[in-house]
């Protein structure tokens, strides 16, 4: 109903029945409304919604106009909401509505949002001394200054590269080296590990810290911020030009570079915002993903700020059930998106203790959602959670959008641009109830979602494609209705609260400890968390005798230490061999069926 208030005038007159199918679909035109309500309840809107084109950017979306040439998100749409809140065309929500939990809170209006930003912007071309197409690796948590240098990034068109606080030194300087980033932001948590590591950096020339204290060899983000002139001009980038690079696990090998365009990453989430998290310039939405995941961005940058909505944000270093409740109840958060994970530990609380007075909408995305916490939530807050399904390389691909049916355990029907379709190993389509790949065409032309390409590795590029379709390395099945079933990773790759683990990485933190004389990593099935990160282990001949216990205390840690803590296995197994192939290699999947069950 929302989409026809905004732009049903141009679609009624020009006779367009298009639209009426688009919303018979999502189950919102079961209302007595008459078609004149609708054009009087339009007319009022008309003039706070007109100036954004939000029709281009919807036609767009669903392949019925071309891509622009030219699209940069800070410019054509961060812009334009502060043009219309200057001119009090919106209602007076904050842009940006950040708190600690600790009494310290920031909010911004979307002009602010622009000065601070285009403030920030000056500071990475000036005393930065970065150009357009430079990349700068960006690790910080949830603190306004993420959101900041996100859109700062845009206006200069400097690739920003999101990771996790959780780095080690040994993963920052992987990802240094394999981005070639000129420039790292981060705060005074890991600027210790970083400078361990950027002597063996060449690229790194620029290192900005956000902290209260300073250290040497710093640049001071407050001082610079200060200093820096409040208007800059934003670079006008073409939408195909390279905006961000996300690092994700695979099977084998360190983490892939996924390179965005301005298209298909600032562009390409128009319809994720309004249709999946059902968005309006009154909502507050409150996105918990951390900030180097693309749910990250997609939930607290583009979903939200395309449609004018109030981005809500909690510091929280680590998910606290508690602290989650009462901020529902104490705070007007209308939209909430997180793992499944979050709401399985969710339910396991009284919710009857706690009032969600404006809490309406619930979102759920990363991992699969188990249909009985789906039910539990359901009961005890009378929300019905909205699951959604994708992936860094493609963004959004499923979902179950509000008004339609929900299948609890499903992942929902295909989102525009996409043509989903369950494929077997030849490339051929597979009719309803047959399990296989799930795949994305490709033909007759490339959706402009897509990610552009792993970085300097065309081999895994071209890998991704089999025949006319893109492969997702999911396994699922779709029903006779188009909605779609997840099965299962179709590689190793382990999937655990929303983290996207490789069994190499696991594989080889674990080899460099002296008890490990061979080990194979894959998922175990957790009540928590879907799967955790199992580790069986073959030991060297001098720690066989030790205590199992402590020994596998002693690897956990070990793991926590080489690489990003939440790798580490959860479960340690110790086991006299691996199986393995002719060719010498292990085969994962006989240790991942005994584990889950399979035959």
């Amino acid at each position: 109903m929302t989409w026809l208030l905004r732009h049903g005038e141009e679609f009624l007159s020009a006779g367009n029945t298009t639209v009426f199918t688009i919303l018979l679909e999502f189950q919102v035109l079961r209302s007595p409304l008459s078609i004149q309500t609708l054009c009087r309840l339009f007319h009022h809107h008309h003039k706070t919604f007109a100036p954004l084109n939000f029709t281009d950017y919807e036609a767009i979306s669903r392949s019925e106009q071309e891509v622009p040439e030219y699209f940069n998100f800070a410019s054509d749409v961060l812009d334009k909401w502060s043009q219309i809140e200057k001119e009090k065309k919106r209602p007076s929500n904050p842009a940006l509505w950040w708190i600690n939990g600790k009494g310290d809170e920031t909010k911004w209006s979307f002009e602010e949002l622009g000065i601070l930003s285009q403030k920030v912007a000056n500071m990475l071309s000036g005393p930065c001394n970065l150009q357009r197409g430079d990349r700068v690796l960006v690790i910080l948590p949830r603190i306004p200054e993420w959101w900041l240098l996100n859109v700062a990034c845009m206006r200069t068109g400097v690739i920003i590269i999101p990771g996790t606080t959780q780095l080690t030194a040994e993963d920052i300087c992987y990802r240094l080296l394999a981005s070639k980033a000129k420039c790292i932001i981060t705060t005074d948590a890991l600027a210790p590990a970083v400078d361990l590591v950027a002597s063996k950096c060449q690229f790194l020339k620029t290192k900005l810290i956000i902290s209260e204290s300073r250290r040497a060899e710093w640049l001071y983000f407050s001082d610079l911020l200060k200093a820096a002139p409040a208007v800059h001009t934003c670079v006008k980038t073409k939408s195909q030009d390279p905006m961000t690079i996300y690092f994700t696990s695979g099977t084998t090998g360190s983490p892939k570079m996924v390179e965005h365009s301005y298209g298909s990453f600032g562009l390409g989430y128009f319809l994720c915002g309004r249709y999946w998290m059902n968005l309006t310039p009154s909502d507050i939405m409150w996105n918990m993903s951390d900030t180097a995941w693309i749910k990250g961005a997609i939930g607290s940058i583009f979903g939200p700020w395309f449609q004018g909505t109030c981005v809500f944000a909690h510091a929280m270093p680590q998910f606290d059930p508690e602290a989650v409740l009462n901020t529902l109840c104490r705070y007007p958060v209308t939209t909430l998106c997180s793992a499944s994970t979050a709401y399985r530990m969710l339910v396991q609380h009284d919710l009857s203790r706690y009032a969600f007075k404006n809490l309406k909408h619930c979102l759920a995305g990363g991992e699969p959602l188990n249909p009985e916490v789906m039910a539990q939530w359901k009961s005890q807050t009378g929300l019905t959670i909205y699951e959604g399904y994708g992936q860094t390389e493609i963004g959004m691909a499923c979902g179950n959008m509000k008004g339609m049916k929900i299948k609890p355990g499903s992942l929902g029907k295909a989102v525009p641009p996409y043509d989903v379709q369950i494929i077997d190993e030849n490339g051929s389509v597979l009719p309803p109830g047959k399990e296989g790949d799930i795949a994305i065409k490709m033909e007759p032309k490339r959706p402009f979602t897509f990610f552009t390409r792993y970085v300097d590795d065309p081999v895994k590029t071209a890998s991704t494609i089999r025949g006319n379709f893109y492969i997702t390395g999911d396994r699922g099945s779709m029903d006779e209705d188009g909605y779609f079933w997840f099965m299962g990773r179709s590689d190793d790759v382990i999937i655990s609260s929303g983290y996207r683990i490789g069994p190499f990485e696991v594989e080889n933190a674990l080899i460099q400890h002296p008890a490990v004389a061979e080990s194979a990593v894959v998922s175990s099935p957790d009540p928590v968390r879907g799967e955790v990160v199992k580790a069986f282990v073959v030991l060297s001949s001098s720690f066989k005798s030790q205590d199992p216990k402590k020994l596998a205390c002693e690897l956990q840690d070990h793991v926590k230490k080489v690489t990003a803590p939440y790798k580490y296995p959860r479960k340690i197994e110790f086991v006299q061999q691996l199986p393995k192939t002719i060719a010498g290699k292990i085969r994962r999947n006989e240790l991942r069926n005994k584990e889950w069950g399979r035959t």
